[in-house]
């Protein structure tokens, strides 16, 4: 069994944290999020255009940027993390230019010794995905797809053919961090999409309170919790690694009880 599907078959749904690598004492925060509860952690490779992500994610990348951190860093750090907590699965997300400038192979081949399960590449569709998804493939790294609110049935087919690891679902058609769906359609789509796929499937975008979480993971495999730790980071810099862990917390603690309470 991968890291990754052993986070997912656990008896509570995971919880995947996101940090963007650079902003802040990574190797600290990272530990943090692991120290918290954090079943899956999730990377973020700093990029100029993160058409994906709001002002605190995109704010975090600058900060990055402003540290001078490289992709050379940021597998670093993988490698790092993979020495500390071999367990707990590591996935990159990020942009298509800083994981293909290298080539595909080179890009996967390095995530791998690394020690990343998992890549997350947020631009390049699937219908368009001919070397990305295949390399990482090749060496044993989950190709992460995401599905949005206007993934129809026509066009899921070609989200899941590859996919592997486990379904992200953006809950919202939008940016991070700024606004969250109607629970009512967030179990819509999660039961449609487990209707369509075996993978565990994760929800993400706008979740910040505890209560959120625990809605959530009463219908999901797993809740992503990213611009609200990464707020965390930008607001206490060198000290966030002790607010971190204590958010995070707070957040494993509603998961976990989630299935104990009748939805």
């Amino acid at each position: 069994m991968t890291r990754l599907a052993a986070a997912f078959a656990q008896e509570h749904p995971a919880l995947v944290a996101f940090v963007t690598a650079g902003d802040g004492p990574t190797a600290a925060i990272l530990d943090a999020l692991v120290a918290g509860g954090a079943d899956v952690i999730e990377l973020g490779m700093p990029f100029t255009d993160p058409m994906a992500d709001g002002p605190a994610i995109q704010a975090a990348n600058l900060r990055s940027f402003a540290a001078r951190t490289t992709t050379h860093d940021i597998l670093l750090i993988a490698r790092a993390f993979r020495a500390r907590h071999p367990t707990v699965p590591l996935v990159l997300m990020g942009y298509a230019n800083p994981m293909l400038r290298r080539g595909p192979d080179w890009f996967a081949l390095a995530a791998k010794d690394a020690g990343v399960d998992g890549v997350i590449c947020v631009d390049v569709p699937p219908e368009e995905d001919d070397q990305l998804g295949p390399a990482l493939r090749a060496h044993g790294v989950d190709p992460i797809r995401l599905a949005t609110p206007t993934t129809d049935a026509a066009r899921l087919p070609a989200v899941l053919n590859g996919a592997s690891g486990f379904l992200y679902y953006v809950s919202v058609a939008g940016i991070t961090g700024l606004q969250q769906a109607a629970q009512g359609s967030i179990e819509a789509a999660v039961a449609r999409l487990k209707a369509a796929t075996d993978l565990p499937v994760a929800v993400g975008f706008g979740v910040r309170t505890p209560d959120q979480a625990a809605a959530i993971a009463r219908v999901a495999d797993g809740v992503v919790v990213g611009s609200a730790i990464v707020e965390l980071v930008g607001r206490y810099g060198a000290d966030a690694p002790a607010h971190v862990q204590r958010y995070v917390s707070s957040l494993a603690q509603a998961i976990a009880d989630a299935r104990k309470v009748p939805a």
